[in-house]
């Protein structure tokens, strides 16, 4: 598939998980894609020799998101090789969690810096250029944590409700300069982090999702790309991947 051929694609978080299947996905529709990463250099390398592998285009380069300056430094770097920036992926995130009684203040700063601060500052970066050229795709992963919270969480929640806040104000703000936003708010989707978890938490979870299964990386990828090809009349919806937490 090339419906992407000619656009570049910043994707933050996109050494793993979710962001790696969103990068590759791009690539794999014939994007250009520099792969963000934080701190596994070489699994951002996979990332990039695979889409390669497809015909396309691409880099990493490391960025703490949670750092303006150290954004800053990615944007400009990311324009320099593709000469633009089609598309911005906010993905990037971490987690710190603890109940809400025992949460230090430098739990609540991290994950707010790295989870929503980012989105703000990859965003203002990132738009001038997509103003010039009079289109641009904003899409950015937050999370059912933000729309429905979860114990142990309130640092998470907090954020990712932010961004659905976030994305629907600039989606009004940003569409008459051709500019698109939207989020995806995925469940609990097959990384890294589920695999770990003991069966019995598994199955706790699974008895809460309607659909009785785990998302896939590939599926939010997709979803994703979509919004990007159809994006000219797409802006301000927050999509949630299968089903929520409750029933």
């Amino acid at each position: 598939m090339t419906e992407l051929r000619g656009m570049s694609c910043l994707v933050t978080g996109g050494s793993r998980g979710i962001g790696r299947a969103i990068a590759l996905e791009l690539g794999r529709q014939g994007a250009s894609v520099a792969v963000g990463y934080a701190n596994n250099e070489e699994a951002a390398e996979e990332v990039v020799a695979e889409i390669a592998k497809s015909g396309g285009e691409s880099f990493a380069f490391r960025c703490d998101v949670g750092d303006p300056n150290a954004i800053t430094l990615a944007v400009a770097s990311v324009v320099e090789r593709f000469g633009k920036i089609d598309v911005l992926v906010n993905n990037a995130g971490i987690t710190r969690d603890r109940s809400l009684a025992k949460m230090t203040t430098d739990e609540w700063d991290a994950v707010l810096q790295t989870n929503l601060s980012s989105v703000f500052h990859l965003t203002s970066q990132v738009l001038p250029h997509m103003v010039a050229a009079g289109s641009g795709r904003i899409v950015n992963i937050s999370s059912v944590i933000g729309l429905h919270g979860n114990f142990g969480q309130a640092n998470y929640a907090a954020a990712k409700a932010g961004i659905i806040g976030f994305t629907k104000s600039a989606a009004l703000e940003l569409a008459r300069k051709g500019v698109t936003v939207n989020a995806i708010a995925p469940g609990f989707i097959e990384t890294e982090m589920i695999a770990a978890m003991p069966d019995q938490v598994r199955a706790a979870i699974l008895e809460k999702i309607p659909m009785g299964r785990f998302g896939r990386p590939d599926e939010i990828a997709q979803v994703v790309a979509f919004l990007v090809t159809h994006g000219d009349y797409i802006t301000g919806q927050v999509i949630e991947i299968n089903g929520g937490m409750y029933t």
